[in-house]
């Protein structure tokens, strides 16, 4: 083989080895909707200092990571979206074992119907 064939050979071998040479990249960070996107802004203004999305996290009431997957199992023939409206407008119809209701419950009057829905559809996504 010609010196200039195994020069550019190894210069392939090199740049494949540089980038990674066969390591899976991190899937993409799903895009939130414009709804949910609001949802998340009116969360960090209004539940955020006592709820975390964090894993593992307990501010003051639980930690909602994975929310959404628990919630379309947790009361039988009910979906994620209702389970999570009725928890946001009356925080004492579904009380998590080990925490007292200390949630507002004047959430509906304090927020619009826009916001309640965009709350609902952000905390749809924690999966």
């Amino acid at each position: 083989m010609p010196a200039h064939l195994k020069q550019l050979f190894m210069l392939c071998l090199l740049l494949l080895a540089a980038c990674g040479g066969g390591t899976e990249a991190a899937p993409p960070t799903p895009t939130l909707s414009p709804q949910a996107q609001t949802g998340k802004q009116v969360f960090s203004r209004v539940c955020g200092a006592c709820h975390s999305t964090s894993p593992d996290t307990i501010i003051v009431g639980p930690s909602l990571a994975g929310v959404a997957t628990r919630a379309e199992t947790r009361v039988e023939g009910q979906d994620a979206y209702t389970y999570l409206l009725t928890s946001v407008m009356q925080p004492d119809a579904y009380l998590v074992q080990g925490y007292e209701n200390l949630m507002p419950n004047n959430l509906s009057k304090e927020l619009t119907g826009e916001e309640l829905d965009a709350v609902v559809a952000y905390l749809q996504t924690l999966k």
